[in-house]
């Protein structure tokens, strides 16, 4: 008898429906050769301190730092897992052969070894692996079984996270709470969750403390285009008057102008990162959220495998794509531009060589339905991307035009869409304008068509000088914050460690949402609408933490590179493990060694409801137009229907929370706030 183990009695079923294992049992499928058995997820977990020696159960700094000789596992303390456990062990004992379904990655291959070992399985075992859960990808993957061998890196590599992340957690995390935790709450430490904690106390600093400066910015408004000088903005108000004047009633002269055509293709694939980033920013749901939703979406086989990192297909999809968009429902329009003709193959989509154990997420071409709105929300994301990357680039021109008065240069800059090609695909979402890999949703450059310039003309013209403040860096939002852990490199000088963070980034795709959740629940941020905002806890914690390499993206560095070259079998998973323990055991002497007396806040869940502001720099009135040559009317006082005070053409309109000018998009600049 062959079994197989599955990570999710679902998973299970639809395994044992293709291979014929149709008799329901007890925790178990059968029929046809096969028993299909399945775990619920982690069966299994490194041992606990006390499960080596009781002397660890109560936690002393005189025990630091808890190093076992051998690190073991045990089944998680929960009498589910305990029966489900023990059908398991009694069909493994009794197999002639494994087969191994789990979750094609490093921590699915690490959670089924834990159970066949745990288990004593004796027999040979083979390795499913498939991206998608489609009847047809399971029936390949059975039609191409892997010895269990071929995986061993893999395994090996996910052990030596767990171990370090073990050694690491709990010695720090005990240390820190002893030391520092007043006795009343845990202060966890961990090789992820500290340093993303401190990118967001860092950026929370560079908030609290910036202080606003005011700048001046010249421009002017020939033939209903406003033109912005080049020189960029003045630092001082009399800099800027001067140039004011100097062009103040000057003609203005057109230069040159520039016509330039060009293509832009359609955005990557989404991986699990992008998804997250998308899905927050549009829809306002946590990275936890985004992948409990895409998972399921991938259990109900409407979608391929969720936790990856890579945006890209290999070469072998491609036939199948035609047979994929076949298959989606409620996009016809869409597809109907496709039909009748080859699909684009283009090298931002194919790549082998970019694809490493799974491909970007697609639909698998099962038509979806009872979707809930959250599930339609993330599915039509991934559809209409899969088949924007099939449509052409979008074809748009450029126009850039210079002027110039009195040796004072000036730009203006248009943008039309000749093709709106891939774009197409978005039109219902103004939004999708942007380009779709952007998890800062920075506004494109405007799209504006200019009026038809000659070189050498000349005329009139309506300067202005506006005064402007700086502004701070943005809170970290979870989508920016996703973004932040996935190019985690450019936080780190060292450019070897730099480049291991390129691939990999802060943690794992699939654990990034978990990191952010255990955050919250350590009580060290909170939310404020988006915005993710440090808890005095947190802040306290970061700034107490004097090993750099605990609260910096280096030490992530420096693990990933080393993890991946054990998945490449060029580095010895002990020697990872040995200069782990020596680094912990450095860490443990120099906290015991200091004599500060530090304490960090507390703060419970009724602090966290108190709806407390946060004071940020404070920043004064903008002015606009503090000049201006034509002078139609005195911005105090003004109400709707008015005569703009800036442009002398537009009527003072009333939005939100200022007076604007009607002629705002043909770029006036007059606004009001109501306070002033």
């Amino acid at each position: 008898m062959i079994v197989c183990i599955a990570e999710k009695p679902s998973v299970a079923k639809d395994i044992a429906k293709i291979i014929g294992a149709n008799s329901a049992h007890d925790g178990y499928m059968e029929g046809n050769g096969y028993q299909v058995t399945w775990t619920f997820g982690h069966l299994c977990t490194l041992k606990e301190p006390e499960d080596y020696t009781a002397l660890w159960k109560r936690w002393s700094l005189a025990a630091l730092p808890m190093i076992p000789q051998r690190f073991g596992i045990k089944l998680i303390d929960d009498k589910g897992i305990a029966k489900q456990f023990s059908v398991i062990e009694k069909l493994m004992q009794n197999a002639d052969g494994i087969i191994n379904c789990g979750d094609a990655g490093q921590e699915g291959e690490l959670i089924q070894r834990w159970v066949m070992q745990k288990a004593n399985a004796k027999c040979p075992v083979k390795r499913l692996w498939i991206s998608s859960m489609t009847d047809e990808a399971i029936r390949e993957g059975f039609g191409n079984l892997k010895p269990q061998d071929d995986y061993q890196p893999l395994y090996l590599a996910g052990l030596s996270r767990a171990i370090g992340d073990w050694i690491l957690g709990m010695n720090a995390t005990r240390l820190y709470t002893l030391k520092y935790g007043q006795n009343r709450q845990v202060l966890s430490i961990g090789r992820v969750q500290t340093p993303t904690l401190a990118l967001i106390v860092n950026r929370q600093k560079e908030i609290d403390n910036f202080e606003p400066e005011p700048y001046w910015v010249l421009a002017t408004i020939y033939r209903d285009t406003t033109f912005t000088a080049t020189k960029g903005k003045f630092t001082t108000k009399e800099e800027g008057e001067q140039a004011f004047a100097t062009i103040e009633g000057k003609p203005f002269t057109v230069t040159d102008v520039q016509k330039k055509r060009g293509t832009e293709a359609p955005p990557h694939l989404y991986d699990l990162t992008s998804l997250q980033v998308d899905c927050n920013r549009k829809f306002g749901m946590s990275a936890d959220m985004t992948l409990k939703i895409i998972q399921t979406l991938y259990e109900r086989k409407l979608t391929t495998y969720p936790r990856v990192d890579t945006q890209y297909l290999s070469d072998d999809i491609y036939p199948k794509c035609g047979g994929i968009l076949n298959g989606i429902k409620g996009y016809d329009q869409l597809l109907t531009a496709l039909r009748g003709k080859p699909l684009k193959k283009s090298k931002k989509v194919f790549d082998t060589s970019k694809v490493t154990d799974h491909h970007a997420i697609i639909p698998t071409g099962v038509p979806a339905q009872g979707l809930t709105d959250m599930e339609r929300h993330v599915y039509d994301l991934i559809a209409r991307r899969f088949i924007s990357v099939f449509y052409p680039d979008c074809k748009f021109a450029t126009t850039t035009v210079m002027g110039d008065v009195d040796g004072i240069e000036f730009k203006a800059t248009g943008k039309l869409i000749l093709d709106p090609g891939w774009r197409a695909v978005y039109a219902k979402d103004a939004a999708d304008r942007q380009t779709a890999d952007d998890g800062d949703a920075k506004p494109q450059d405007e799209e504006r068509t200019l009026p038809a310039f000659e070189k050498g003309e000349s005329g009139e013209h309506t300067p202005t000088l506006t005064e402007k403040w700086t502004t701070p860096p943005k809170y970290y939002t979870e989508a920016t914050l996703l973004r932040a852990m996935e190019t985690a490199g450019k936080f780190v000088d060292n450019e070897e460690l730099r480049a291991a963070l390129k691939e990999n980034g802060i943690g794992r795709p699939s654990s990034r949402a978990g990191i952010i959740e255990t955050l919250f629940k350590r009580h060290y941020i909170r939310r404020e609408r988006k915005n993710l905002v440090a808890t005095a806890t947190g802040i306290e914690l970061i700034d107490l933490i004097k090993e750099e390499l605990l609260k910096s993206c280096e030490l992530t560095g420096i693990w990933e590179k080393k993890l991946r070259d054990i998945e490449h079998k060029t580095y010895d998973p002990a020697q990872f493990i040995s200069e782990l323990k020596e680094q912990i055991a450095t860490i443990v002497h120099d906290v015991l060694s200091d004599n500060s007396n530090r304490r960090v806040t507390i703060l419970t869940e009724e602090d966290l409801k108190k709806k407390t502001k946060r004071k940020t720099a404070a920043k004064p009135k903008a002015t606009t137009a503090t000049k201006s040559a034509a002078k139609p009317g005195d911005a105090a006082g003004v109400k709707p229907g008015d005569v703009c005070p800036v442009c002398g053409k537009g009527v003072v309109i009333k939005g939100k929370t200022a007076y604007g000018c009607s002629r705002w998009k043909e770029g006036c600049s007059f606004r009001l706030t109501f306070e002033q």
